[in-house]
């Protein structure tokens, strides 16, 4: 956790050159006291902010924009763009969202912006080679399933939601190109995506220059004081902030969230990797999925997915490093927490009921690899010997003809195996893989 570094008194929150706001204040009638209280208020936010963030760009900044909000009774309008390229979302897609509902609990604006046009361009950020381009109702259809998820987080009565079509199906020819006068191409070449495809002759469009000025063009719309991002949003969220400065505007803070590790503990979350947890999946999935993951992100899990205090985090993890906890016990907790977002407590507390029934009960460890698989169905000799769980397909069925073989603790005789969402396989009393569809 991030140590605090300013706001405690007011000695050192004048060295955030903020004096100007002092005589402002005391113009107004305000008092030391009054003052004070203000500081507290801002010190307490800035805490509570600072969690899991990444990257404040920059932090003096929102302190300022916090104390100004705070005296003035004014809320910050804090800004996240979403492009609707994908029908559905994950928990690596969350962390950002539970940043916005912090800043919706601190009393402050959330604007969501669907990118019904940019989406159509696609982000290229991290991208080798330009997107192939979605139609109008491809975003749209997606754009009703993300809406309908990102209020299992997001506070509905609190949320702003606005579709960038409105003001960029708008611009004309002469307003884009002005648009285009912003920025320069060795400005966009300092992007590391579009400076290696630059390098390796791989083509870019021009279309996908425009992407972050499109992007920081919604910022001016809104008048935004911050916008939330991934970290590979980093470079689009600076273009944002030198946009509004163009036009006359007091610039945004970035603030960047770090991207998530999925359930391998190795690649960012991704449905296409099969590493990923659903918000839409079952409680019991949600479960199972959580109980996969390597130690090592269970406190990083908590912090970024959860809301269970700092405090509670590191005292878990202190206990976890001395032998006190068990990671599976800690696990459980965190798998339930979960769940408690996306459904409710009852829920959370079957997944945990069925779980410790078809694995503890039957000795089936919850730390075993996680294999996934796009067929429907898998001839499960070859299976079993292309994961290193016999020695060769005949292995395997005589493995299989001997009951020696048990999915989701039951024996199998069958060689024919019909995928579910997920399943355990074992061979003999200590070979385990768990195997999801993907």
């Amino acid at each position: 956790m991030q140590e605090i570094l300013y706001i405690n008194t007011l000695t050192e929150f004048k060295l955030l050159h903020i004096k100007k706001f002092n005589a402002i204040f005391y113009e107004q009638g305000g008092s030391m006291v009054d003052e004070k209280t203000v500081l507290t208020e801002v010190n307490r936010q800035m805490e509570l902010i600072r969690r899991g963030v990444a990257e404040i760009i920059p932090e003096e900044e929102l302190a300022q924009k916090l104390f100004r909000s705070i005296k003035e009774k004014r809320p910050l309008r804090a800004k996240l763009g979403l492009d609707p390229t994908a029908p559905d979302i994950h928990l690596g897609h969350t962390v950002v969202l539970n940043k916005l509902r912090q800043f919706q609990d601190l009393g402050h604006e959330v604007h969501l912006i669907i990118g019904d046009f940019t989406g159509r361009i696609g982000d290229p950020s991290g991208k080798s080679e330009t997107r192939k381009q979605l139609s109008e109702e491809e975003v749209m259809a997606n754009a009703a399933t993300y809406q309908e998820q990102i209020f299992k987080i997001l506070d509905r009565e609190k949320t702003f939601i606005h579709f960038n079509s409105s003001w960029l199906m708008q611009l004309k020819l002469a307003d884009v190109l002005n648009l285009a006068g912003k920025y320069t191409v060795a400005r966009m070449l300092e992007r590391d995506d579009f400076s290696k495809r630059y390098r390796e002759g791989l083509p870019i469009g021009i279309h996908e220059f425009m992407y972050p000025l499109m992007q920081a063009y919604d910022s001016v719309e809104l008048r935004a004081d911050v916008e939330l991002g991934g970290t590979d949003q980093k470079f689009n969220l600076l273009v944002g902030r030198n946009l509004l400065r163009e036009y006359g505007q007091e610039p945004q803070v970035a603030l960047t969230m770090p991207i998530l590790e999925g359930t391998d503990g190795v690649q960012k979350m991704s449905k296409s990797l099969g590493n990923y947890i659903g918000v839409n999946e079952e409680a019991y999935e949600m479960f199972g999925k959580t109980m996969s993951i390597p130690d090592e992100l269970i406190a990083r899990y908590f912090e970024l997915l959860t809301r269970v205090p700092m405090n509670d985090i590191q005292g878990l993890q202190e206990d976890m490093n001395s032998g006190k906890l068990n990671p599976r016990d800690a696990k459980i907790r965190l798998a339930k927490e979960i769940i408690k977002i996306y459904h409710n407590e009852e829920e959370a507390e079957k997944a945990e009921e069925k779980f410790r029934l078809v694995f503890s009960q039957r000795d089936i460890p919850e730390d075993i690899p996680v294999i996934t698989s796009s067929e429907r169905e898998v001839w499960l000799p070859k299976f079993l010997h292309d994961n290193s769980m016999v020695n060769s397909t005949s292995d395997g069925r005589r493995m299989i003809k001997q009951g020696a073989v048990k999915v989701n603790g039951e024996k199998y005789q069958e060689e024919n195996l019909l995928l579910q969402d997920t399943m355990v396989l074992q061979v003999g009393r200590r070979k385990f893989c768990r195997l999801r569809l993907s």
